[in-house]
Parts: structure tokens; C-alpha cells; sequence
């Protein structure tokens, strides 16, 4: 299977369960199922913008970009960052307000989403880890680190719905946020650096 082909079939797997992943968590009431879903839309969105880039680096120099096409990677990794931030920040405040006042969440309900989540991510980093570019490698990736996420999830629906530990969905939601947080602001250090033409290491 094509490079291209095989990063699509990850995207849409990844997209369509992102649409999924946002309305489960309006459903179930859950922060943290929805905090998740802003993390998988910034991956699809990266996703999307590398299989664009990956025929779009194959593209040689010409007169408008001498140099290459190679920096409107940066416009995406941008683009991704400012997205992820901005609905992490909202994630968070809403996450505080519920951990100082904890609501009833359908918890049997979010552990059915969390084990759909673990397949399908599963099943689309599986897919994406047979590939040999860069771009699929950091896909595969972001791909496996979600799978981690979903059995987090997964335990943390099974705490809640046995032990009624209603503060843990608010407390995930900040684990998964600040997580989210720490990688893009890293991300996007390295991005402006390029932008701003700091040599490279």
C-alpha cells in the first residue's frame, strides 16, 4: 500500500472518531471524553496537513519558492498549535469548575467509548506504524500515544462507574489538558525558531 494511501486511511479513521469521541462526551457528560477530542482533532489536523505535505514536498523549487516548499509544514504545526491551545485553555477552565462541583456523568456509557477508542486508535496506529517516512513514523506516534490515552480513559470510566468517584472525570480532563499543553507549547518553540531563522541544531 502507497505512503498516501496509508496516511488517509489513518486520517479518516482518526477524523470521523473525533466527530464520535465529541459527541459521546456531550452524551455522557464527561470532560474528559470531550478534552480527548480536542487532542484527537489537533491530530487529525496534523495528519491532514502531512499527507498534503506529502506530495507537496515531492514538488521541486521553482521561481515563487526558490528555496522548496518544505517550510509550509510550519504554517500546519502552527496552525495544529494554535488550535490545540486555545481549546485546552477551555478545556481546563471548565475542568476546574467541575472539580469544585462534581456533576453526574454516564459513566457505563464512556467505558463503552473508551474501549471503541482503543480499537479504533489502535487500528489506525497499527496501519500507520507499516509505513517507512518520517511523516508516518510521527503519525504512528501521535497514533500510539492516543491508544494510551483511551486506557487511561478506560480505567478511569471503570473507577467512576464502580467507586463513584465523580471529581475523577474533571481530574482526567486537566491530566490529558496539561499534557496536551506541555508537547504543542514545546512544538510550537521549535516552529517560531525556524520561522525567525535560529539555526538549527
Amino acid at each position: 500500500m502507497k505512503s498516501e494511501k496509508r496516511m488517509l486511511i489513518s486520517f479518516i479513521l482518526n477524523f470521523v472518531f473525533t466527530i464520535f469521541e465529541f459527541v459521546g462526551g456531550i452524551i455522557t457528560n464527561s470532560i474528559a471524553l470531550i478534552s480527548d477530542s480536542i487532542h484527537d482533532l489537533g491530530d487529525s489536523i496534523s495528519m491532514g496537513v502531512a499527507i498534503y505535505l506529502e506530495k507537496k514536498s515531492k514538488q521541486a523549487a521553482d521561481y515563487k519558492y526558490t528555496f522548496g516548499y518544505y517550510r509550509f509544514s510550519l504554517l500546519g504545526g502552527l496552525l495544529t498549535s494554535i488550535i490545540l491551545i486555545v481549546g485546552s485553555i477551555i478545556i481546563i477552565i471548565e475542568a476546574v469548575k467541575r472539580l469544585l462541583n462534581p456533576q453526574e456523568i454516564n459513566a457505563e456509557l464512556m467505558i463503552y467509548f473508551a474501549i471503541f477508542g482503543v480499537i479504533v486508535n489502535g487500528a489506525a496506529a497499527f496501519n500507520a506504524s507499516k509505513g517507512k517516512s518520517a511523516n508516518e513514523k510521527v503519525i504512528s506516534l501521535h497514533l500510539l500515544e492516543d491508544v494510551f490515552g483511551w486506557v487511561i480513559l478506560l480505567v478511569g470510566a471503570i473507577l467512576i462507574h464502580y467507586f463513584d468517584i465523580r471529581f475523577l472525570d474533571a481530574a482526567l480532563s486537566l491530566f490529558f489538558s496539561l499534557f496536551i499543553m506541555t508537547h504543542v507549547v514545546k512544538h510550537l518553540k521549535v516552529i517560531l525558531e525556524v520561522l525567525l531563522e535560529k539555526a538549527p541544531k
